[in-house]
């Protein structure tokens, strides 16, 4: 074959595959800043669209203001994975007073007035959230089946898990919504805040391939959430920690793993499998690209 023909298919096979590697979205998980549990996920694609995913907690509103802001302050669409305070209270106070914030639609599995009070520490957290979130009169898709895939530019949203009214231990945790997000250079998997039973339902549901990923958000902070059998199962690289340093460190003010939180055993755990990327929200801001 002539040498002028082998350069330019190698060149042309080379720009192909640039192209099915090149990412569409960028991801940052939002810093611990005042070193509280919060789970606070921000995404931009190459059109410019912001996707949300929760917010973190009430004092963290003005951050994550003033972080949407500098990307446009205009929101695609907000998931919200379950209504405890780490969670929504950001977003509450933003649906109370957008001050500029444009939020086109808001994907959520909205609890039961019953199954609400089943925490009743945060009931009150729940209620708030949703009579914002109905008088917000924002475009609102209350998720009652799993499945559904969204694609907003090139990168695809599956939701995996949803409410799960029926289970009545850790009840709000369990019904987190579970979402795995993928372009075609990298997948992403966030468990929010699942806990074992809702990882147990994950791992033997119909969505068992789907929960393999490149990127893995540690269920509930890193402590407490999915079973250490989950994590043994599942395929991942890399961990995100949307964890404070107290609850990181398993330190509520003794020192370093002296309280009752799991997240070391975690962090051991996932060491033995042979990870080694960590993205950990009490360092600062992280950018996955």
């Amino acid at each position: 074959m002539d040498k002028r023909i082998l350069i330019i298919c190698a060149f042309f096979f080379c720009t192909v595959i640039g192209v099915a590697q090149k990412a569409n979205f960028v991801l940052w998980q939002l810093p611990s800043r005042i070193n509280t549990i919060g789970n606070s996920y921000v995404f931009k694609m190459n059109n410019g669209k912001v996707i949300v995913m929760d917010g973190g907690v009430k004092e963290e509103s003005e951050y994550l203001r003033g972080f949407l802001a500098a990307l446009g302050n205009e929101v695609t669409i907000w998931f919200v994975t379950h209504p405890h305070p780490d969670h929504i209270g950001a977003l509450t106070e933003i649906l109370k007073k957008p001050e500029g914030i444009t939020i086109h639609a808001v994907y959520h599995s909205a609890f039961s007035p019953a199954f609400c009070e089943l925490e009743p520490d945060y009931k009150q957290a729940a209620e708030e959230f949703y009579k914002a979130l109905k008088k917000s009169e924002i475009k609102t898709v209350d998720l009652q089946t799993t499945g559904l895939v969204l694609t907003v530019d090139k990168t695809k949203f599956k939701i995996l898990g949803i409410k799960h009214e029926e289970i009545k231990v850790n009840p709000y945790n369990n019904s987190s919504m579970v979402i795995k997000v993928w372009d075609s250079k990298k997948s992403i998997l966030f468990l929010a805040d699942a806990g074992r039973e809702s990882g147990e339902l994950l791992l033997k549901g119909p969505y068992r391939k789907d929960l393999d990923c490149d990127y893995l958000q540690m269920a509930h902070h890193g402590q407490a959430g999915v079973s250490k059998d989950f994590y043994r199962t599942i395929k991942f690289k890399a961990c995100l920690w949307p964890s404070p340093t107290w609850v990181y460190n398993n330190d509520a003010g003794k020192g370093f793993n002296t309280h009752t939180f799991e997240t070391v055993e975690i962090r051991n755990l996932v060491d033995s499998l042979g990870i080694k990327k960590h993205y950990v929200s009490n360092q600062g801001l992280c950018k996955i690209e």
